[in-house]
């Protein structure tokens, strides 16, 4: 659905994105991650035709990025970080225009479809100037899926937005990613991006690392399960230490943190252990990063 070869911007002496590959598949929700700066918003503009890039390739759906602009225009949303809207024009009026740009088959039925998914239908006529900024982030949002786009960009959908708001926006966009909709997501919201995206890169410029969450955690931190004991635990250490299967073991007062692969597999042979060994096990769970930890190791490690 997007792909991308060597995709380069350069505005005068600044290189803005450097070389970046990219396939995303139909259906995907992708997630951009990156400090301010680093080239996502360039990038999004390039996607979707409303820059050139320098060099390399660049195809949306079976489009390609600077011979069919005026196709990928029609076949793709886009929701800007600061979305303009026709303040004094009411929330009805705004989508109407756009719905007739697209020539969208139906356009009131169309606009009052999106304005009563996003729950703004009881202030279709107030005008979207009076709109708090979670409504109109909600507006810009219906005015982007106008005309059924098959791919999605959203850049920094839940920026600055209140957290009932910034739900509002989650549960949407978690709606969308059920309907076979290609979405590509810049966020700063690391949590947000965790629970939302099946895969996620990490980019400054040039392209860090893309890989699913899961398998950023397993890329950087490997996978640790820790065993809560009713004593403390340095007595068990002996138990697992010399297993070949366990890489690394740490008693922590009445926890012992052991990293090893697939833990569904090996953890009821563990616990068989620990408990033949006098272990009173209270509950055993995983040890698990944060999005936040990922990135922050990943912006570390480049610089």
């Amino acid at each position: 659905m997007i792909k991308t070869e060597n995709l380069t911007k350069k505005f005068n002496s600044h290189l803005a994105v450097d070389r970046l590959t990219l396939n995303i598949g139909e259906g995907e929700v992708f997630g951009f991650l990156g400090p301010n700066g680093a080239g996502k918003t360039t990038t999004i503009r390039m996607l979707t035709c409303l820059i050139a890039p320098t060099a390399g390739k660049a195809q949306i759906l079976q489009y390609e990025v600077g011979r069919d602009d005026q196709m990928i225009r029609r076949n793709v949303g886009v929701l800007t970080e600061t979305p303009g809207l026709y303040d004094r024009l009411s929330a009805w009026q705004n989508l109407l225009i756009f719905a007739r740009l697209y020539e969208v088959e139906n356009p009131e039925r169309q606009v009052e479809k999106y304005l009563n998914m996003l729950g703004l239908w009881e202030r279709r006529h107030d005008p979207a100037g009076t709109f708090s900024k979670g409504m109109k982030q909600k507006l810009a949002i219906a005015r982007a899926l106008l005309h059924e786009p098959r791919v999605l960009f959203l850049d920094e959908p839940t920026s600055g937005l209140d957290p009932e708001a910034a739900k509002l926006v989650r549960d949407f966009i978690a709606e969308l990613r059920g309907k076979g909709r290609t979405i590509f997501i810049c966020t700063h919201n690391l949590d947000e991006a965790d629970r939302l995206c099946d895969r996620i890169a990490v980019f400054k410029t040039r392209l860090r690392v893309v890989d699913t969450p899961a398998g950023l955690r397993r890329q950087l931190y490997g996978r640790k399960v820790v065993f809560h004991l009713a004593q403390t635990a340095d007595s068990f250490i002996d138990t697992l230490r010399h297993i070949p299967l366990v890489k690394e073991i740490q008693a922590i007062d009445n926890k012992l943190v052991v990293a090893l692969d697939e833990p569904e597999k090996h953890n009821p042979d563990l616990i068989r252990r620990l408990v033949q060994a006098g272990a009173d096990i209270q509950f055993v769970g995983e040890l698990r990063h944060s999005l936040e930890d990922i990135y922050l190791q990943l912006i570390r490690d480049e610089a």
